[in-house]
């Protein structure tokens, strides 16, 4: 089971991501004997039952990651269980963010989707499209313009999710997750760049 030193400080930032959302930056609360209690913004609280994964720095290595359980929520007050080890991501494989930017995806026999990214990292991004048809498991030609360079790569979409727009009545919309290997160059671009956002990010905090 997951040791005190291999638990975040209390006081202490860390990320909480549940699924496949957006990572929520949340606050450490309580941080001794067998969960953690968060405080979290309302709009990223999670219900009871759901999983999620709490992640802080392991410098100089990475981040550690803390798969959890979310066991009681109060307002904005999230208490968690350790569901595991907390193991250490290397900076490659965590480093995520952006959102907004100008997608186009590819495809033989379609024409150009155009689309914006919710976030992205070096292995992979989710993005929105409207009026297009997309399944799991297919092949994708991503066209995504990252500031002033753009980075073109083959894909497989490994989630979709149809998403009807309501208000006002619109044209469907979908949401694509989409997985990519990537060579070092391009990932570099990528890593460079969500690292860049992040910090403006912060900087605007």
């Amino acid at each position: 089971m997951t040791t005190p030193a291999q638990l975040p400080d209390a006081g202490s930032y860390v990320e909480m991501t549940a699924s496949d959302e957006q990572a929520a930056r949340v606050r450490v609360v309580h941080a001794e004997g067998a969960g953690l209690t968060l405080s979290a913004p309302l709009a990223a609280v999670p219900r009871v039952g759901t999983s999620v994964t709490l992640r802080w720095s392991a410098a100089p290595r990475g981040r550690y990651a803390l798969p959890c359980a979310v066991v009681e929520v109060e307002e904005n007050r999230v208490e968690v269980h350790p569901a595991g080890e907390a193991v250490v991501e290397q900076q490659r494989h965590f480093v995520r963010g952006g959102g907004g930017e100008q997608i186009i995806m590819r495809r033989p026999g379609w024409r150009d989707a155009h689309g914006w990214i919710r976030d992205i990292s070096e292995n992979s991004m989710r993005a929105h499209f409207e009026g297009t048809n997309v399944v799991e498991g297919e092949d994708l030609q991503l066209w995504i313009q990252l500031g002033s360079e753009i980075v073109d790569i083959p894909a497989v979409a490994s989630r979709v999710a149809m998403l009807p727009q309501q208000v006002p009545p619109g044209p469907m919309s979908v949401e694509i997750v989409a997985i990519f290997a990537t060579e070092e160059s391009l990932a570099r671009i990528i890593r460079r760049y969500v690292m860049r956002q992040q910090l403006l990010s912060r900087t605007r905090a």
